[in-house]
């Protein structure tokens, strides 16, 4: 049986249990398990020991046996809140879908939760009496003004501020912290190391480290695209097609398909010639040409062609003159 479906089981044994106490002034454990036919022996003295916490019952001594003691009318306590409180209050999954923090980070993206949601997803699961979102909450509260002290605290002080975070928790949320430290990293490294396509020398350079397999190795000319940013750095590549290179295969429609969904401010396109000489033909021109009008229309400049075969390479607008390059 799964958490979610013993749910509705639990709240029957939690009712029946605190019913069982409210009826009595002053009883022993023992007397609840014997009126219950010895069942829920450790759901009954955990409900008894989380009654006495919150200061409801208080212990008191008689015949050798711990007993309790109401300390105020036990009429007032509100069953039905209570008890969702302990039983449901410690799952997510009670929550409305559009308000769990797994289900709001696949619709709306990580960046979008609050910082006691995120450290909730890390959590993962709560206690009773407190959801893994109230713990998240907890050490958001603790820590939003130094966030930057989370790698440093150990388990032990992360458990004072929230009984929720235990090993496996803890364990997740140092995890998390170290691989985010890691992928900062290498966003940063390959930031840094990002070339600027500022001119056809740049270009080929770029496309002769890139497209080395497609200009040494490839026995079919292939046409790829490369969407580029506006400070003319690479977001992406993309392959558009394999083959002869002709109009008909060489759509503008796929060309600038993933350029759209980039979001790119220009675009590059490079293909090879296997023959290993990279003199454009008449066709290779033709495709230019049709790719710079679709582009005039669309919005998304078509700065260069770059032609690979081998260790050699050309830029089709050096090759013609162009003065598109600023």
């Amino acid at each position: 049986m799964t958490r979610a479906a013993a749910t509705p089981e639990r709240t029957v044994v939690y009712q029946k249990i605190l019913g069982r106490l409210i009826a009595k002034e002053e009883f022993a454990i023992e007397e609840i398990q014997e009126s219950q036919g010895g069942d829920y022996p450790l759901v009954t003295q955990k409900i008894v020991q989380d009654l006495v916490a919150q200061g409801s019952l208080a212990e008191v001594s008689g015949d050798g046996e711990s007993r309790y003691r109401w300390l105020h009318r036990p009429e007032e306590l509100n069953v039905e809140a209570w008890v969702q409180s302990r039983v449901v209050g410690s799952q997510i999954t009670a929550a409305p879908v559009e308000e769990r923090p797994r289900e709001r980070l696949t619709k709306h993206g990580a960046s979008q939760l609050k910082l006691s949601e995120l450290l909730a997803i890390l959590i993962r699961s709560g206690r009773p009496g407190e959801s893994a979102l109230q713990a998240g909450e907890k050490l958001a509260s603790r820590l939003s003004h130094r966030l930057e002290t989370l790698p440093g605290l150990g388990l032990p002080e992360l458990k004072e501020i929230s009984k929720a975070v235990n090993e496996p928790a803890y364990c997740q949320m140092m995890a998390g912290i170290e691989l985010g430290r890691r992928v900062a990293t290498a966003m940063d490294r390959a930031f840094q190391n990002r070339v600027r396509i500022t001119g056809p020398a740049a270009a080929i350079q770029f496309c002769l480290d890139r497209f080395e397999r497609l200009a040494k190795e490839a026995r079919q000319e292939e046409f790829h695209m490369v969407t580029l940013d506006t400070k003319n750095q690479p977001i992406a590549c993309h392959q558009i097609t394999v083959g002869t290179l002709r109009n008909s295969l060489v759509h503008p429609r796929e060309v600038f398909r993933p350029a759209i969904r980039d979001a790119a401010n220009c675009i590059l396109v490079v293909h090879n010639h296997p023959s290993g000489d990279p003199t454009p033909s008449d066709q290779d021109i033709s495709v230019t040409e049709r790719l710079e009008s679709a582009a005039d229309i669309i919005g998304i400049p078509l700065i260069d062609h770059i032609i690979v075969a081998g260790d050699k390479a050309l830029s089709i607008q050096d090759w013609r003159s162009s003065s598109r390059w600023k």
